[in-house]
């Protein structure tokens, strides 16, 4: 929690480093998990569904919240998150049924109107295009499944049925903001990567939100980079290692680069329009030490409208991510 008040989580994508071997990735997760769980100071980590991606292990997502879960003890643990038109809201009641049967009070269901994937991946996943035009009415149709009173006449999921697990709409449009205002549902802008409409969109769930039995007020949750060391030089050393990472993975899905990433690349590639996308997508970024981490969460937090804000944890290398929760928590 800040200094304000403002509630304080982490998002968290199982990163995978460069000719590191998955397994390794996801005990690392439980190690920054367990952490942040130790520290106290941390509402809620979620985890995001992406799939085809070598730099992210976090495709099953309910799999790995089981995971994470059963390893912690108090924090919040939740999908940052579930890219609805992959699956079917049956499946995902019944999934995070069985986690809130498993973990009472403890599970959040992020959900996500993106495929979290490129369109070649989308048909290896079975997914019809025209998907994500249902999200609306698959978000009802789970909201069902998880409370008392489905809206599938016979059909109910078990476990799930009665569990009521919180549901948070994700977004970075105004569609996913006044979805989650007509719905009464919390709202989160992945302003960690998608900066542009992070005031308009919050503005306009605010003004538009109907109270539900979730939620009484509008709740706003907005997302940012941290990279947070003991010294500022440090932390600005590790942000340009964040960068030229960003580099990277936005030009592995350039044709023209792929097989030929080498590090000489990846710095000529600095100065190029994918830096610049890059750059910009880290738009909402704190960076530097503990002082300067405090004051930019402060003023993020004021010029997002937030209830809460979810970080994630940029730093290269686990022994940079732990220190950099426990800088967090101070």
């Amino acid at each position: 929690m800040t200094s304000t008040g403002m509630r304080l989580s982490l998002l968290h994508l199982a990163t995978v480093g460069r000719d590191q071997p998955v397994g390794e990735a996801l005990e690392a997760s439980v190690t920054l998990a367990q952490k942040a769980d130790s520290l106290g100071a941390f509402e809620r980590l979620w985890f995001a569904e992406h799939h085809n991606m070598s730099s992210i292990a976090s495709a099953a997502t309910a799999v790995l919240l089981a995971h994470v879960a059963a390893r912690t003890e108090r924090i919040r643990v939740g999908s940052g998150g579930v890219m609805l038109p992959n699956h079917s809201p049956l499946v995902i009641a019944e999934q995070f049924g069985t986690l809130a049967e498993l973990h009472p009070d403890r599970i959040d269901l992020g959900l996500g109107r993106a495929p979290g994937t490129d369109q070649v991946t989308m048909r290896a996943l079975r997914v019809d295009p025209r998907a994500s035009d249902r999200f609306p009415e698959d978000v009802l149709e789970l909201r069902g499944y998880l409370s008392d009173e489905t809206l599938v006449p016979t059909i109910h999921a078990i476990p799930g049925r009665g569990t009521r697990v919180p549901l948070y709409i994700l977004g970075s449009s105004l569609f996913g903001a006044q979805l989650a205002a007509r719905l009464g549902l919390p709202y989160a802008f992945a302003s960690h990567f998608a900066p542009d409409a992070l005031q308009q969109a919050v503005e306009a769930y605010r003004r538009e939100f109907r109270a539900s039995e979730q939620l009484a007020e509008p709740y706003v949750i907005a997302a940012l980079n941290v990279v947070v060391a003991d010294e500022q030089e440090r932390a600005e050393a590790l942000a340009a290692s964040v960068l030229r990472s960003r580099v990277r993975s936005l030009a592995s899905r350039v044709p023209a680069y792929a097989g030929r990433l080498d590090d000489a690349t990846v710095e000529a590639l600095m100065d190029s329009p994918v830096a610049a996308q890059a750059r910009h997508m880290m738009t909402y970024t704190a960076v530097g030490d503990v002082a300067a981490v405090k004051d930019y969460l402060e003023r993020f937090g004021q010029h997002a409208q937030a209830d809460e804000l979810m970080v994630t944890n940029a730093a290269p290398g686990l022994a940079n991510r732990l220190r950099a929760l426990e800088l967090l928590a101070s």
